[in-house]
């Protein structure tokens, strides 16, 4: 069984799906049908129990919007998928607040320059917002190019960071 929260943000509800203290799914979202689609079949879990708190999660997606913008890199995460997407997801735990990469070199520093496609898609399957920083990938030409949970959301989160750098 996993255990699911809300909390609330500066960029609005933000929801964690959770299984033994490893993030499953998060978004900016109040509704589990937007969330779970995102987690693979393998590891979908077929429980939910909601709780008040999810003890570091929370308290790393509140350190985040009280100034500590790696804490979210701080906890475990878990994402099935291809070889390629599963190590460009683990890349983007990489990528520093307030230098946003763009997709050219996001694909670049997952070890495939010419995946640029396949690196936009793993931005796109991303089910654990904000611990997987999908927002800091930005078009070549800098602009923000998509992002599942708006571009207000994400204008937010690299302006937050790009201010804290």
């Amino acid at each position: 069984m996993a255990d699911y929260t809300t909390l609330t943000t500066p960029d609005g509800p933000f929801t964690i799906v959770a299984e033994e203290g490893i993030v499953l799914a998060s978004g900016w979202t109040a509704e589990l049908d937007e969330l779970l689609p995102q987690v693979h079949k393998s590891i979908r879990p077929a429980e939910l129990h909601r709780t008040a708190r999810l003890g570091v999660l929370g308290e790393a997606v509140n350190a985040y919007y009280d100034g500590d913008l790696e804490a979210p890199m701080t906890v475990a995460v878990r994402q099935k998928s291809g070889p390629f997407r599963e190590h460009a997801w683990d890349v983007l735990r990489g990528v520093a607040a307030g230098q946003p990469l763009s997709y050219t070199g996001y694909a670049a520093a997952a070890g495939n320059p010419k995946a640029i496609r396949a690196a936009a898609s793993a931005c796109a399957f991303n089910a654990a917002a904000l611990f997987v920083p999908c927002h800091r990938i930005v078009r070549n030409d800098g602009s923000l190019g998509g992002f599942r949970w708006g571009l207000t959301v994400k204008e937010s989160l690299l302006a937050r960071e790009a201010q804290a750098s």
